[in-house]
C-alpha cells in the first residue's frame, strides 16, 4: 500500500511540475472586419498619398497556440477595390490595368501569409507583447518576403463579459495584432512613370490593426 501511495504521489508531483502551457492547444481564429483596418502610404516630395480600408475590405484567419505563439500561422487579405485615398480619380487610376489591375481577380487581393513569428514567451491574457512577424507579402501576384514589426495582445473574456460583448462579435478568446511593414512598387513588378515620380513614392508603408476572434 505504501509503495502504491508513493507511486501516486510521484505522478501527482510530476504533473504539477509540467509547464503551465503544456495543456494549451491551438485555437482557430478569424478576422473581425468591423474592428480591423489597413492603410497604405506613399510619401513623395510633392504629395503624400494614404489609402485606407476596413470592414468588408478585410478577410483573415489565424491559427495559434497561446502557449507557443512562435508557431502561429495565418493569412490576411485586403480587397484593393475597397481602398480609398480621398480622390475618386486617383482611386480609379490606382485600380487601372497599368497599376494594380484589380479587374483581374488574382490582382484584386493584397495578401500577407505568416511563415514565422519572433515573440518572447507565451501569450498572457491582458498583456501586450512586441513581435516580429515574417511572411510573404503578395501584391499583383508578386510575392516577396517581408518582416513586420508590431504588437500582439491576447484578450480572454469571462462568460459574463462574452454575454455583454457578443452582440459586437467578440468571443471568449480574442487576439489583437498591430503591425507596420514596408515594401516597394518595384519589388512587386510595378514601375512608377517618370511623370509621377515627384507625386508617388516607390516606397510603400503599410499599417494594420487587426482583431481576431475564436471561430
Amino acid at each position: 500500500m505504501r509503495r502504491h501511495l508513493a507511486v501516486v504521489a510521484l505522478i501527482v508531483l510530476a504533473a504539477a511540475m509540467l509547464p503551465v502551457g503544456a495543456a494549451a492547444q491551438t485555437i482557430a481564429f478569424k478576422l473581425l472586419p468591423r474592428y480591423s483596418y489597413a492603410t497604405f502610404k506613399t510619401d513623395a516630395p510633392l504629395e503624400t498619398v494614404v489609402g485606407h480600408t476596413a470592414d468588408a475590405g478585410m478577410h483573415g484567419e489565424l491559427s495559434v497556440d497561446p502557449a507557443r505563439p512562435q508557431a502561429a500561422k495565418g493569412t490576411v487579405k485586403v480587397d484593393m477595390h475597397t481602398v480609398r485615398t480621398g480622390i475618386d480619380k486617383r482611386d480609379a487610376d490606382m485600380r487601372a490595368k497599368s497599376y494594380l489591375d484589380t479587374e483581374t481577380e488574382a490582382n484584386r487581393w493584397v495578401t500577407f501569409s505568416v511563415t514565422s513569428v519572433e515573440i518572447a514567451g507565451p501569450l498572457e491574457p491582458g498583456t501586450v507583447v512586441p513581435a516580429k512577424i515574417r511572411g510573404l507579402l503578395t501584391v499583383k501576384q508578386k510575392a516577396v518576403d517581408r518582416v513586420s514589426n508590431g504588437t500582439v495582445s491576447y484578450i480572454r473574456l469571462s462568460p459574463e463579459q462574452v454575454e455583454a460583448q457578443k452582440r459586437f462579435g467578440f468571443t471568449s478568446d480574442n487576439i489583437k495584432v498591430r503591425t507596420k511593414l514596408a515594401t516597394t512598387f518595384t519589388d512587386h513588378g510595378m514601375q512608377i512613370p517618370q511623370l509621377l515620380i515627384l507625386k508617388l513614392s516607390n516606397d510603400i508603408a503599410i499599417e494594420t490593426d487587426l482583431t481576431f476572434i475564436r471561430q
